[in-house]
């Protein structure tokens, strides 16, 4: 079956949202829709070079939960930021942090947790000398944010993708 459609999941779920963008079921809506969720995942099997192997669960729920209770406090942050502009004088900027993590997966994950923090974004990243640069809204200590990273992050990210 894989060899025919190789994500049926995402072959379902491109059909049902072409049908449901177009709202109709005419035979030719679903025809394209059909061709379109057979192809597009064909591409996608092009893109995908190796499969992610995961390892140690118990990582993985550790790093979903202080990835949670981490977006939980920085959105209180910049909320705080944001509500009380005058408060304390607050200076942006960027922090370059040397990275270990090497595995093009583990690099998504972490790109992932960067930006989805509010507060942090993903600047970029140097795979040949493995700097990562991320810009912070609030910048108190460069060397936290190191830690942080490194520490609480990608230790974690080596235990899952290593």
């Amino acid at each position: 079956m894989r060899r025919v459609v190789p994500f049926p999941l995402l072959s379902c779920g491109l059909l049902a949202t072409w049908l449901l963008l177009n709202r109709t079921l005419a035979a030719a809506d679903v025809v394209v829709g059909v061709v379109l969720s057979l192809s597009f995942p064909w591409v996608l099997a092009l893109l995908v070079t190796e499969k992610a192997r995961l390892r140690r669960p118990g990582a993985i729920v550790r790093l979903s939960l202080r990835v949670f209770g981490d977006i939980v406090r920085s959105n209180i942050a910049v909320a705080s930021i944001i509500l009380r502009p005058g408060h304390r004088v607050r200076t942006a900027g960027f922090v370059t942090i040397p990275l270990r993590l090497r595995d093009p997966y583990g690099l998504a994950v972490l790109a992932c947790i960067i930006t989805a923090t509010p507060g942090t974004l993903w600047a970029g990243f140097d795979p040949a000398s493995g700097i990562l640069v991320i810009h912070v809204l609030d910048l108190v200590d460069e060397g936290d944010w190191i830690w942080t990273v490194r520490e609480r992050y990608e230790r974690l990210l080596l235990e899952i993708f290593a």
